[in-house]
């Protein structure tokens, strides 16, 4: 009788102990570099063990591709999408802007939730399996709150969930049209009236597996002086990510200087804004000042290249960056492109334009910029490595494609694209394979007629 129960006993405990899922990867980036016949055992959606230079076991998945960890998307405005090949030969930055304006103004929860879905998808199947959405269109067309006063920011965390990719709702104050003015137009959607009024709102939001907030200032010239350290205080007391626009164009630093007598990463500065926990968007602009401030506060930048040359908005320093020591990721911003790998390659590439010197960043650092960097700056510090106690979050790549044929295994993250992404993994499960994302039927259902209404 004894025996009969300790067996019993046994069987159930057996039963209520989780398995490892094992995974056999023919080449992975570790975080020592490539290395070769790699198994992985996961648990709970956590690397529980990496072995190099083993064979595979019975029922592991096998990955014959060179396995990379996820990239993550550290900033992105889902509601640009619409903009995607809309025009305007030309024109500039603040001609493109009240486009931009016109389509915040006619967003609603309904499209803001199927543009990010379809955005979201496109993001996943290349490679990104995390984004850190820039997010400020709150309110009603008339600044009214919805009765859910966090329907949008919501909507957005419900896309993300339906796709499988990671959520970090930048939860933006947004105040003021300009240094010492009122909201404008639309600008009053942006606006809780005061940063008090930020905080209040969305502090019952709670994170989950999936779904992470955040908070972000927009820019300096949008959060009053003595409203900013709000902002910064609220990040800090949460224990989360501060993300905010920096000198992204000229004009900006021009009146930061003339208003406050500081440059806009000095006044960030003054009001607490730097942590490690910081990240400052784009950093066009800045004097060799504002560098030094970044490094040694130890803040993140997030470089957007291909929205940078898309609203000619200028080269981001990235080697002087690289040589202070400030840490570097990558954001697809207004979303004019969906591809991490030419992401990275371009903040590298402009850099050869300027120095006339090849390989400024070296393919380690661009690994860095995808996903060591970048994960912990999209508020994912456990992701971003193939490493015991990381998130198992990875992306398989094609190196026997036509595009990869022949180049050298740790020269991947220079010469890959999207096209060549096979499979994504978040958390260990299969969440898109050859292009299709297994949470979304069709992404592309309705996608026209949504974004055409929005620019009418």
């Amino acid at each position: 009788m004894a025996e009969n129960a300790t067996a019993a006993t046994a069987a159930i405990t057996a039963a209520a102990t989780p398995t490892a899922t094992g995974y056999w990867m023919r080449r992975a980036w570790l975080p020592d570099g490539v290395a070769e016949r790699v198994r992985v055992e996961v648990l709970d959606g956590t690397v529980a063990s990496v072995v190099a230079d083993v064979d595979p076991r019975s029922g592991d998945t096998v990955l014959d591709g060179t396995v990379l960890p996820g990239a993550a998307n550290c900033h992105s405005h889902a509601f640009h999408r619409a903009l995607r090949g809309a025009g305007a030969p030309g024109d500039t930055f603040w001609g493109w802007r009240k486009t931009m304006y016109r389509i915040a103004s006619r967003l609603d929860p309904d499209s803001y939730l199927r543009l990010a879905r379809s955005l979201y998808a496109e993001m996943l199947a290349a490679g990104y399996t995390s984004v850190a959405e820039f997010h400020y269109v709150h309110h009603q067309p008339d600044g009214t709150p919805y009765q859910d006063p966090n329907i949008m920011g919501l909507a957005l965390k419900q896309a993300a969930r339906e796709v499988g990719i990671r959520l970090t709702l930048l939860d933006t104050c947004y105040l003021s049209s300009g240094f010492g003015a009122a909201p404008e137009g639309v600008q009053n959607r942006f606006s809780d009236g005061d940063a008090a009024g930020w905080a209040e709102r969305i502090s019952p939001i709670p994170d989950d597996d999936m779904f992470r907030l955040g908070a972000a200032v927009h820019s300096v010239r949008a959060v009053p002086r003595e409203q900013l350290s709000t902002v910064a205080d609220w990040a800090r007391q949460r224990d989360t990510v501060l993300h905010v626009h920096l000198s992204e164009q000229e004009a900006e630093n021009e009146a930061c200087l003339q208003h406050t007598g500081l440059t806009p990463t000095g006044l960030l500065r003054e009001a607490g804004a730097w942590t490690p926990k910081s990240v400052a968007v784009h950093a066009v602009h800045l004097t060799d000042d504002d560098v030094r401030i970044l490094a040694d506060d130890g803040a993140t930048v997030c470089v957007c290249p291909s929205t940078e040359a898309d609203l000619a908005d200028g080269i981001a320093p990235v080697l002087r960056l690289a040589d202070a020591g400030v840490p570097m990721c990558i954001g697809s911003d207004e979303n004019v492109l969906i591809d991490p790998f030419r992401e990275v390659r371009s903040a590298e590439m402009h850099e050869r334009l300027r120095s006339r010197r090849r390989e400024n960043l070296a393919p380690r650092d661009l690994v860095a910029m995808l996903s060591g960097a970048g994960q912990p700056a999209a508020g994912w510090p456990e992701a971003g490595r193939i490493a015991v106690g990381s998130l198992a979050d990875w992306v398989e790549v094609d190196d026997s494609s036509l595009q990869l044929t022949g180049v050298l295994p740790d020269r991947i993250p220079q010469t890959a694209t999207a096209a060549q992404v096979r499979r994504v993994f978040v958390g260990g499960d299969l969440v898109a394979e050859d292009g299709v994302v297994s949470g979304v039927e069709d992404p592309c259902n309705g996608l026209d007629s949504i974004i055409g209404k929005l620019r009418s």
